[in-house]
C-alpha cells in the first residue's frame, strides 16, 4: 500500500497534471469504488462542470479540491491515476474516467479494486469519515516534539503498532516505521511509555528525516507503485533495514532479523535496537 511519501509524490504529480482543468464528464466503470454518494449517477453528475483547483493530501488520502466540492480518494493497494489524451486505449483495469474540456482524461486504474472515492462539500470531508479521526501529520507543523511526547505518554502499546495507528500519526506505513525505528535505535516491541525523552526525541527526528528523504526520492517502488506520470520512486535503494532479513546491518555489521509485531512483518537489528535498555 502506498504510504505517505508515495501519496505525497502522487499529489505533487497530479498538481502538475490536472490543476486548473475543468471536468466535462465523468464515467464510473466500477461502482463499488464510489462510496459517497451511493448512487454513481449522482456522483458523475455532481462533478460535471467543476474545476480542479488543487490536490492536497491528508495521511494516505488524496483530496481533490474543486470549486464547490472535495473528492477524497484512497489508492489502497494498487490504485493509480494517469493523464491521457482522448482516444488512447483503455487499460482493462480503468474504473473511473474524468473527461476534461481540453480533451485530456484523468483515469483511475486499480488492479486489486480496493481503492475508494468519497465526494463532499468543502470542509465537510474533514468532519466526516474517513478523514475526521486521523491523527498528526508527521511532516506538518503540528508534529512537534512536545505533541509526539504527549502522544506516547503513559501508553503501554508497543511503539511500532502505535506508529502504524492512523488515529495517532498518519501515513507512516510498515516500511517507514521500520526505517525510523532503526535510525532511532529503538526496538519495535518496546512499549511507548518505556521510551525516555531522549529516545522519543531521536524517534521524532528519525520519522521526520526518513519521510522527508523518501518524499525527495519520489517514494519507494518496492512492489508496483508509480506516480501519476508512470515513474517509479527510488527510495527503495536507500532502505537501511526494511526487506533486508539476514543481510548485514549497515550500522553495526550484525545480521538483520525479521519478526512479526502487531501482525506486521518487522525488520530490525538486534544490536542497534536492543529490546530493553541496558
Amino acid at each position: 500500500m502506498p504510504e505517505l511519501p508515495e501519496v505525497e509524490t502522487v499529489k505533487r504529480t497530479l498538481n502538475t497534471l490536472v490543476q486548473g482543468k475543468k471536468i466535462h464528464k465523468v464515467t464510473v466503470r466500477l461502482p463499488r469504488i464510489i462510496r459517497r454518494p451511493d448512487d454513481i449517477r449522482i456522483f458523475e453528475t455532481l462533478l460535471e462542470g467543476h474545476t480542479i483547483e488543487r490536490v492536497e493530501r491528508r495521511g494516505k488520502f488524496l483530496r481533490f479540491l474543486l470549486d464547490g466540492l472535495v473528492l477524497v480518494s484512497h489508492l489502497r493497494m494498487e490504485g493509480r491515476y494517469g493523464l491521457y489524451a482522448a482516444g488512447e486505449p483503455l487499460d482493462k483495469h480503468t474504473h473511473v474516467i474524468f473527461y476534461f474540456d481540453d480533451g485530456t482524461e484523468l483515469r483511475y486504474t486499480d488492479v486489486r479494486q480496493f481503492g475508494t472515492m468519497d465526494l463532499f462539500l468543502p470542509r465537510e470531508d474533514l468532519e466526516l469519515p474517513p478523514l475526521n479521526k486521523l491523527g498528526l501529520e508527521p511532516l506538518g507543523p503540528e508534529f512537534t516534539i512536545e505533541a509526539f511526547k504527549d502522544l506516547a505518554a503513559g501508553k503501554n502499546k508497543k511503539i511500532k503498532p502505535l506508529l502504524l495507528n492512523q488515529a495517532y500519526v498518519v501515513g507512516i506505513g510498515n516500511i517507514y516505521v521500520d526505517e525510523s525505528l532503526h535510525l532511532a535505535g529503538i526496538h519495535p516491541e518496546r512499549s511507548a511509555k518505556s521510551l525516555s525523552e531522549e529516545e522519543l526525541s531521536r524517534l521524532h527526528q528519525a520519522i521526520v528525516s526518513t519521510l522527508s528523504e523518501a518524499v525527495n526520492a519520489g517514494g519507494s517502488s518496492v512492489k508496483s507503485y508509480v506516480n501519476g506520470q508512470g515513474e517509479s520512486g527510488s527510495y527503495q535503494h536507500q532502505l537501511r533495514i526494511y526487506g533486508r532479513k539476514d543481510a548485514i546491518c549497515y550500522t553495526c555489521g550484525s545480521k538483520v532479523e525479521k519478526s512479526v509485531v502487531g501482525g506486521r512483518g518487522t525488520h530490525f537489528c538486534p544490536s542497534c535496537q536492543p529490546p530493553l535498555l541496558t
